[in-house]
């Protein structure tokens, strides 16, 4: 029987709206992760970084963590060179533990004015998103890093949004998001987000809140938020607690109000010597903040 065009879309979106439903749908019971179905997870910036997959499971295990964002290049060694038997053991290897495998962490970008960079990254982008299916991810999280001098900040923004796009409306055949971090000296300023997600016409594009200072610039944390919040996906980056003045328990509040049930991901900037009591030390500090909302 021939696969029609017409089924496959059919299929394609009846898979899609599954995703998109575990990402953003209906409240789930409450529990001691969060009482919005917020969970917390890790994700292999410096904390986790010098770990192969087997030791990062197992030390996100004894932390009490329940999902990871595993960033490239880094020892676990998830990368698209792995054969299908390898992504699938990788693959297993979740699936045989409590610990979810949130997705990927790229450095994918999209703001160079020069179009074969562009082009590459957006390769690139579609390589990982089949990795992170294959690995039974369910997304990709990309940034924009800046606007380039000499460029207009109009055709810049747009050519962002287009780039998302494209790689998006791709990442759609695999059930993937395509989770965009709040990123970069100028583009990680809220305004410059929402001119960018003005232009996204994919539903499985989303932003990733990545708790930057300039989240507080004018007009404030609440405002900033408020401007962005229709676009705000399942994952969510938040540094060590203890290491910086960020207003997190204001955040959660917002994320409460928001109605956000997907990760929180800490993605810590510092070394300490005992990783794991570090981590169980931050899961305290946010199971405090999430008691107090």
């Amino acid at each position: 029987m021939k696969y029609s065009r017409t089924r496959r879309d059919f299929v394609k979106k009846s898979v899609f709206s599954g995703l998109m439903l575990g990402a953003i749908g209906s409240l789930p019971a409450l529990g001691s992760h969060g009482r919005q179905g917020m969970k917390l997870g890790l994700v292999t910036y410096q904390w986790g970084k010098d770990w192969s997959l087997q030791e990062l499971i197992a030390n996100c295990e004894k932390a009490g963590y329940l999902g990871v964002e595993l960033r490239t290049e880094h020892a676990h060694g998830v990368e698209a060179h792995l054969n299908a038997k390898q992504r699938k053991e990788v693959r297993q290897r979740f699936a045989d533990s409590p610990v979810t495998c949130v997705g990927y962490g790229s450095n994918f970008e999209y703001h160079s004015p020069d179009p074969a960079v562009v082009v590459e990254n957006i390769n690139q982008t579609k390589i990982y998103i089949k990795l992170c299916h294959d690995i039974g991810a369910t997304g990709i999280k990309v940034k924009p890093n800046t606007l380039p001098e000499g460029v207009s900040r109009e055709k810049t923004i747009a050519q962002i949004a287009r780039s998302f796009n494209e790689v998006g409306k791709y990442a759609q055949d695999f059930g993937q998001l395509i989770r965009v971090e709040v990123h970069g000296r100028i583009t990680q300023q809220l305004p410059v987000m929402k001119a960018i997600f003005d232009q996204v016409t994919e539903s499985n594009v989303k932003i990733c809140w990545n708790s930057n200072d300039t989240d507080l610039m004018d007009p404030g944390l609440v405002a900033n938020f408020n401007m962005v919040k229709q676009w705000l996906g399942d994952t969510a980056h938040v540094r060590a607690f203890d290491e910086n003045d960020y207003p997190y328990q204001q955040l959660f509040e917002l994320f409460k109000e928001a109605g956000y049930q997907g990760w929180v991901l800490l993605e810590a900037h510092s070394n300490p010597a005992d990783k794991i009591a570090a981590m169980k030390t931050q899961k305290e500090m946010y199971e405090t903040y999430v008691k107090n909302i």
